[in-house]
């Protein structure tokens, strides 16, 4: 049985796998995706837009409550969690529906049901009905993401110790206490939601930081403000026990070398991520893998001609819209049109290429980098010039009451190309792509400050940090 033809078969519906789709419909060919899942993946089902909205809802309560600062009074604030998880879902409802109605208009089909590739490079599907289903095509794409990483320590199996992806589909939405294993986006943002909305937090870190991959003034910065908060932050400190003590979880953990217990109602273990290629092939299918990772080469194509992967299934840096970068490249390639994305270039000032790939934090304030960070561009012995504003005397920060915030902008030192740039502010998610959009064309300070930037705004914060690289 040589199975249903098509150009392109697609195994995984998340970002890389959606927009590989749509993209390939529009230029003419023939599309099949398939997924175990809704459409939208990790990202749309149990990830960021879950998150986010969460995210969007905790920071309008706590206005609301701390809103008398601006002179105004709200009696009896308070919140529904079950409401508050609905409106969570019909976002993600929405943005299935609006997947699905692409799919319909461009003439995608899409297949629910397990995928598995075998040595003749049909893809065989196993249906929700338990009926199978064959796939054949020019190309095949694997874009079937990651999931999310848990440890081997005592009460990992305990009831109330979760992943992201599970608490953020969990019936149960109220925890009074929550510990959260691990400081990085996720574990931030997360803690973010449910001390906003009256938890107590403690977060359990290894590193001496938190968010240990970005300058340490922004996390340093970050820290300060979530203790303020009242989130409890233990770093250089490793969870060793969780176990049952009556209705709620007794965790130990080794803090600076001495042992500390916490007593929580549930754990959150935000440690890391996966590549998903758990019965993806079948076993006699020669497949190159590294740590669990499909290997592809430059241009995304596996070891096996004709089948390429891309996002988090290949490992490297593990954000949506990489995904969908990877994916746009990968089809135009396919078509033989030119390429419309980048997602790393080489400056005209220096011998190795940089990440021109935005990473954001949605906490509050937000926190967005690009490029080389100003620890990164020293340990690497390139010479900079760094613009830094403090954004106490921004205008707009002045009129919402903003608790702190930075913006650093790095330069070459000899040829003023932009090497990165970091913000801590609110929008600053928004406003990175600006910097990002100046790596990417190699503008100078000179360049950048053509442009006018309107007052007030947030926005013309970065003219400040130019002018004082200057």
């Amino acid at each position: 049985m040589m199975g249903k033809q098509y150009d392109l078969v697609i195994i995984g519906a998340g970002p890389g796998g959606y927009v590989a789709a749509k993209k390939a419909a529009k230029l003419g060919m023939s599309v099949v995706i398939i997924d175990k899942g809704e459409v939208g993946g990790t990202c749309i089902n149990r990830g960021c837009i879950p998150t986010k909205a969460l995210i969007h809802t905790a920071t309008l309560y706590r206005d609301m409550v701390e809103c008398g600062k601006f002179g105004l009074f709200a009696e009896k604030v308070g919140f529904d969690l079950r409401k508050i998880y609905e409106y969570k879902d019909l976002s993600i409802v929405k943005m299935q529906d609006e997947l699905k109605r692409e799919f319909s208009e461009l003439g995608i089909t899409s297949v629910r049901g397990t995928a598995t590739v075998q040595s003749d490079k049909r893809v065989r599907v196993a249906l929700p009905d338990g009926g199978t289903e064959y796939f054949s095509g020019k190309y095949t794409l694997i874009a079937t993401g990651a999931k999310a990483r848990m440890v081997d320590i005592p009460g990992m199996d305990l009831p109330g110790v979760m992943t992201s992806e599970e608490l953020l589909t969990a019936k149960r939405s109220r925890y009074r206490s929550l510990l959260i294993l691990g400081g990085g986006v996720i574990g931030i943002e997360l803690a973010t939601v449910f001390n906003a909305l009256g938890g107590e937090v403690t977060i359990v870190e290894v590193s001496d930081r938190l968010l240990p991959n970005m300058d340490r003034e922004f996390s340093d910065t970050l820290e300060e403000i979530l203790t303020n908060r009242g989130i409890k932050i233990h770093k250089e400190s490793i969870l060793e026990e969780v176990s049952k003590k009556g209705n709620n979880l007794r965790c130990r953990y080794v803090c600076h070398g001495k042992n500390q217990e916490a007593e929580v109602d549930a754990v959150l273990v935000s440690v890391g991520r996966t590549a998903n290629t758990e019965g993806l092939f079948d076993t006699d299918v020669p497949i190159r893998k590294e740590n669990g990772r499909i290997v592809v080469d430059d241009f995304f194509e596996t070891n096996i001609s004709g089948i390429y992967a891309v996002g988090d299934v290949i490992g490297g840096i593990q954000l949506a819209h990489v995904a969908s970068a990877q994916a746009t490249y990968v089809v135009e390639r396919m078509n033989d049109v030119p390429t419309s994305v980048i997602v790393e270039m080489v400056p005209s000032c220096l011998f190795v290429p940089i990440s021109i790939v935005p990473s954001c934090l949605y906490t509050d304030p937000e926190i967005a980098s690009v490029g080389l960070t100003e620890e990164e561009a020293r340990r690497k012995g390139v010479p900079i010039r760094c613009g830094r504003y403090v954004m106490d005397v921004n205008g707009q920060s002045i009129i919402s009451k903003e608790e702190r915030g930075v913006i650093k902008i790095l330069f070459a030192a000899d040829s003023d190309v932009i090497l990165g740039a970091q913000l801590m502010c609110p929008r600053a998610t928004d406003m990175i792509g600006e910097l990002a959009t100046a790596i990417a064309n190699g503008l100078t300070s000179a360049q950048l400050m053509y442009a006018m930037r309107a007052h007030p705004t947030y926005n013309e914060a970065i003219s400040c940090a130019v002018e004082n690289s200057r």
